[in-house]
């Protein structure tokens, strides 16, 4: 089930965000952030999420990490409708304040295609 914010919500919107924090965010131009989300324990890479400043503050607060589907048009919970949680642990901006790195107890798999990462079925280079 995917949520959607009681006001329509979205990019560029209002949010609860707090300033400090939504002061210091170098979004797209269409208010999105990329999200890395990774494993807290073993730093393996699980997958990319986009966030606006309402997914970045629900993520903040609930402990469970919520994306913008710029597909769909609306917010989703990690877990909600596959099972496959993600449970936050940790939440840092990079450096340039336009990269969030989410370090969760993933639970299941990460990718849609039922696989734990993002990152385990096409890889380019590999160590020799």
């Amino acid at each position: 089930m995917t949520s959607s914010s009681p006001t329509g919500g979205g990019p560029g919107r209002p949010s609860a965000l707090a300033p400090e924090i939504a002061d210091r965010l170098k979004r797209s131009a269409h208010g999105l952030l990329p999200a890395i989300a990774q494993q807290y324990d073993t730093g393996e890479v699980l997958m990319l999420g986009w966030m606006d400043d309402e997914a970045l503050h629900r993520t903040l607060t609930t402990g469970r990490c919520t994306y913008w589907s710029r597909s769909r048009g609306e917010y989703w919970v990690k877990g909600d409708t596959s099972g496959h949680f993600q449970w936050v642990k940790s939440v840092a901006l990079d450096c340039d304040a336009d990269t969030v790195l989410v370090k969760v107890d993933q639970v299941g798999a990460a990718c849609h295609t039922g696989t734990r990462t993002c990152f385990d079925t096409d890889v380019l280079l590999a160590d020799q």
